[in-house]
């Protein structure tokens, strides 16, 4: 596989949002439990759904990642600072995981 949707593209004001190829389910969720891990504090997660919240500079950041319908996996990162959109931390948030889920 290539390096997939590196920069994911905004789908509204705090979310990116891209397709992964090459990588499976579990690379994924790993590098999002990973990276999210060292830049803040990760709140709840739950494999089974693909949902992992958490607190990354003082923003509540929400990563979801999906099951592929083809060979690629869904990958999704919110970042909120209470009613404000933080576009840019969603961004760097989701390039850091697609670079770090690279086997």
């Amino acid at each position: 596989g290539g390096v997939g949707a590196l920069s994911g593209y905004a789908i509204s004001p705090d979310t990116v949002e891209g397709v992964v190829g090459g990588y499976t389910t579990q690379d994924v969720w790993q590098a999002a439990v990973d990276t999210v891990s060292i830049m803040g504090l990760i709140r709840e997660k739950d494999e089974i759904s693909g949902v992992l919240i958490a607190q990354v500079q003082g923003t509540q950041v929400t990563v979801t990642v999906a099951e592929p319908v083809t060979d690629n996996v869904k990958l999704r990162v919110k970042a909120r600072k209470g009613m404000m959109p933080k576009i840019k931390l969603a961004q760097d948030i989701y390039t850091k995981i697609v670079q770090k889920a690279h086997p």
